[in-house]
């Protein structure tokens, strides 16, 4: 596997100044987002079916081991406060489970039967897409999340930078990100890690953006989840009505936090019809603007 390989580029790296450490470290980065540039077609894709699949019902749900599956912990646990996205609609499915999160569990990503396992326990089905993510592209735990979650009907997506690769060959949607040799051979927390977190940041926002959470640039469905998020929901709602902090804050109370509802209550709406628009648009904005502006404009 090339990830794995020794790199001649590489090899006497243990005897090098601080500073040449730091730059081909540094520059192996960049090739690591070269890399996921190379698969936006392949991402681009994934994110329409994802988006077919996920408009209305079910769950986005990450599967991995090791560093793959901490950085996908990490994606999917920014996807709630950010976007909103249901917390009953994220699956984070981790080889080792919790005791992972921090440090390696021995085995637990060759462990099949429990990959297996814990897809049926979830009750994954055709209603659900699976992000895989491994960097060899072979990892058992994940390799079986995927193939279990596949038999049952769920979208596949599988992330690996070894190519051929049974991950790759296997999901509905394959994404290859060609990192090549690690700076230390086998160390793919690094270019292959980099890569996997700029690719799992490109799949999840460009889904959130298509299902209707950001409005000219603003996460509309953001959670006021502490002060500084009470403030952020505040001032989206200023941009994009142009009130003052007052009407906005009684805006967001009348509105339960949910900044689409207050742009609508801001906009003569009331609070029913206002949800009621939103669920029609499914969640929309801008359309539910538009729907607002034609049902107020007088006939002629």
């Amino acid at each position: 596997m090339s990830t794995e390989r020794s790199s001649p580029r590489y090899s006497s790296i243990d005897a090098w100044h601080a500073e040449d450490i730091a730059e081909s470290i540094v520059e192996g980065q960049f090739a690591a987002v070269a890399a996921v540039m190379a698969a936006r077609k392949e991402i681009a894709a994934a994110v329409v079916a994802m988006h077919a699949r996920l408009q209305r019902h079910g769950r986005l749900i990450y599967v991995g081991a090791g560093t793959s599956g901490r950085l996908a912990e990490q994606d999917g646990a920014e996807l709630a406060p950010t976007f909103g996205w249901p917390e009953e609609r994220l699956v984070v499915i981790l080889a080792g489970g919790k005791e992972a999160r921090s440090r390696s569990v021995e085995g637990a990503e060759d462990d099949a039967e429990e990959g297996v396992s814990l897809i049926s326990q979830h009750e994954v089905d055709a209603h659900d897409v699976v992000i895989a993510i491994a960097a060899s592209g072979t990892t058992r735990f994940t390799m079986a999340c995927l193939r279990e979650a596949k038999r049952r009907g769920a979208l596949t997506l599988g992330i690996a930078n070894n190519s051929p690769s049974p991950i790759l060959e296997e999901a509905d949607h394959p994404i290859f990100l060609d990192t090549g040799a690690e700076p230390i051979a086998g160390s793919t927390r690094m270019k292959a890690g980099t890569a996997q977190k700029v690719a799992l940041n490109t799949l999840s926002t460009s889904l959130m953006i298509l299902l209707g959470k950001v409005y000219r640039g603003l996460m509309v469905d953001v959670r006021g989840a502490n002060a500084k998020l009470v403030k952020r929901s505040e001032d989206i709602l200023i941009q994009l009505t142009g009130r003052n902090r007052e009407d906005a804050r009684d805006a967001l109370s009348s509105a339960n936090g949910s900044i689409k509802v207050a742009v609508l209550l801001l906009n003569g709406c009331d609070l029913e019809s206002a949800k009621q628009l939103l669920n029609n648009t499914n969640g929309q904005l801008e359309t539910a603007l538009r729907h607002l502006a034609t049902a107020q404009t007088p006939k002629a």
